[in-house]
């Protein structure tokens, strides 16, 4: 009788336990799948564009520039057309430790419209227009501000489309100011703040 009795609880247990095998999910999650989804997306930096009649750097993004590399944070200023003797890639200013601002090494002002560039001007232009683009694909510097880059296309120094893959493929952590007389239609649609100073 006692036997009978186990062997009664031992079937009703192993009846509970197939049922508990049944509620369970026939495939289990995949463990690699779970360990590449991220869990936070990165938010990628922000692109300005700030458009004026006349060439000037403006005071308040010398200011933002300021700011941002007091904070501990790299900086590159890059005026392409605005030079200086003795300047260029081999001779950066620092304003403050995290902010080094570049000029084109040229004997004369390279943004007046009525000028046509040399050879060697070109090729003092186009030095500091790559080294931009490696800070801005590298996250050399947090911010990047590129005076007068609309020159670059107007010029024919570069194409459009150069410069949009360049901001297209920068890397998440930098933040780029585009500054100008005007900007190319594609460039200003891209960017994600676009200000028009009127004086």
């Amino acid at each position: 009788m006692v036997a009978q009795i186990k062997t009664a609880q031992i079937k009703t247990n192993q009846t509970k336990t197939n049922q508990n095998q049944i509620d369970l999910p026939k495939t289990s999650p995949d463990i690699n799948s779970l360990k590449t989804a991220p869990l936070v997306t990165p938010l990628k930096g922000n692109v300005q564009v700030f458009i004026a009649p006349y060439r000037n750097l403006y005071a308040d993004i010398i200011a933002q520039a300021l700011r941002v590399a007091g904070q501990g944070t790299k900086v590159l200023l890059v005026q392409l057309f605005q030079t200086g003797i003795n300047q260029g890639l081999s001779n950066p200013r620092r304003l403050v430790e995290n902010l080094e601002w570049l000029r084109c090494d040229a004997m004369r002002d390279l943004s007046k419209d009525d000028i046509e560039l040399s050879e060697a001007e070109k090729v003092a232009v186009m030095e500091l227009w790559d080294y931009a683009k490696i800070a801005i694909k590298s996250a050399k510097a947090s911010l990047v501000v590129l005076d007068e880059a609309n020159l670059l296309v107007a010029r024919s120094l570069i194409s459009q489309e150069e410069l949009l893959q360049v901001l297209e493929t920068r890397s998440p952590k930098v933040n780029i100011i585009l500054t100008g007389a005007f900007m190319p239609e594609r460039v200003s649609d891209y960017a994600d703040q676009v200000t028009h100073r009127r004086n």
